[in-house]
This record gives structure tokens, C-alpha cells and sequence, in this order.
């Protein structure tokens, strides 16, 4: 399989997936300015929604946007990340992939490209919420978001949340959340992605 990712970005989470399922993978960095490929690759061609992550099956298809990776790989190599059999428990992963994708991540974007010094503040309030939501799960002491047991819920987690580093966000007011993604970070497949990406 190949990963087209950029560093830092959602295709992280992928990334470090791959390394802790021990799959063979390759890596082709993409350049957003260009969409051209380190592998001399038009990336447009390969994902025409134009961002990553994209990942290239075996059999030569392409699988774009990171939670449907990340479901992917779990169901067909995971076992410690497998998704439950339970239908509630597919259900609760599935419910904690749509809030990372769909109410955390584009939370974010305001705050990298703010229009006014305002709107960065409305942003940065509305990320403050939706951290607050996910302390508030978290603070019955489980140590994943499903429980006790990591999950690619927690990987994509890990990614988001870890942006507000960049932006100089404190996560101390979420100490639960804080404490999930360090827990996170210290394990070994975390540190090998995100070195490989200049990240650490």
C-alpha cells in the first residue's frame, strides 16, 4: 500500500496506524501548492478531491478521506484497533469519527487562516466548547475514548487536538484530553510517524 500524506496534517493518523499494524507501506509526500507528488506523481489525478490522505490498495484503488482509511485498516489488518462487533460499539466509534471529522476538524481552519483578530476569538470559542464536550466524556477516568482499550478514534483524536500545539493553544484546561494524548504520543508507532515527518 502506498500513503500520500503531508506532514502534520490528517494523514497522520494513517501513518501512524500503518506503523502500529506493522503493514509494509509506502510513503509519497504530497506538496498542497503544486498537488505534485515527491514520486514526480500528479496527486489530482490519484485524489481529485486534491488533499490528504489518500491510500493506494494493492489492487491499485485509491481510498480517500482519513476516518475511511483509518475504518480500513482496522477492519482488515487490526486487532488491537479492530472495529467492535457489537453494533453499540461500531456505532460508538463511528459517532466519535464523525465528531472528529466533522465538528473538531473544521473548527480548526478559522484558526490557521483567522480573517480578524475576531474572528480567530469566535473560533478559538467554538474549538473551547468542543474540547470541553470531550473532557466532559473522558472524565469518568476511562483511558480511551471508547473505554479502555485505544481505538482509531483516539489516533484521529490525537491528530486534531494535537494542532493547537502549533497554534499555541494550552490543553491544560482539559486535563483528561491532555492526559489521553500524551498517553498517545509516548507510544512507540506515534514517535516513529511523527519524527519520519519532522514533527519531533
Amino acid at each position: 500500500m502506498k500513503l500520500y500524506y503531508t506532514p502534520g496534517t490528517c494523514s497522520l493518523a494513517a501513518h501512524i496506524l500503518l506503523r502500529e499494524l506493522g503493514i509494509r507501506f509506502e510513503l509519497d509526500r504530497v506538496d498542497h501548492s503544486t498537488k505534485r507528488t515527491a514520486q514526480g506523481e500528479d496527486f489530482l489525478q490519484i485524489n481529485p478531491k486534491g488533499y490528504v490522505a489518500a491510500l493506494r490498495l494493492d489492487n491499485g484503488e485509491v481510498l480517500t478521506e482519513g476516518a475511511a482509511i483509518l475504518l480500513y485498516l482496522a477492519d482488515v489488518a487490526g486487532v488491537e484497533f479492530s472495529v467492535p462487533t457489537s453494533a453499540i460499539g461500531a456505532a460508538r466509534l463511528h459517532e466519535w469519527l464523525i465528531y472528529v471529522a466533522a465538528e473538531l476538524h473544521p473548527t480548526f481552519g478559522p484558526l490557521f487562516h483567522p480573517d480578524s483578530p475576531e474572528a480567530r476569538e469566535k473560533a478559538q470559542d467554538r474549538l473551547h466548547t468542543k474540547l470541553d464536550y470531550v473532557e466532559a466524556m473522558l472524565s469518568d477516568n476511562r483511558r480511551y475514548l471508547l473505554g479502555g482499550s485505544i481505538s482509531i478514534a483516539d489516533l484521529y483524536l490525537f491528530v486534531v487536538v494535537g494542532w493547537t500545539a502549533h497554534l499555541g493553544i494550552d490543553t491544560t484546561p482539559w486535563p483528561h484530553l491532555q492526559a489521553l494524548l500524551l498517553r498517545i504520543g509516548e507510544r512507540p508507532a506515534a514517535k516513529e510517524a511523527m519524527a519520519f515527518e519532522g514533527l519531533i
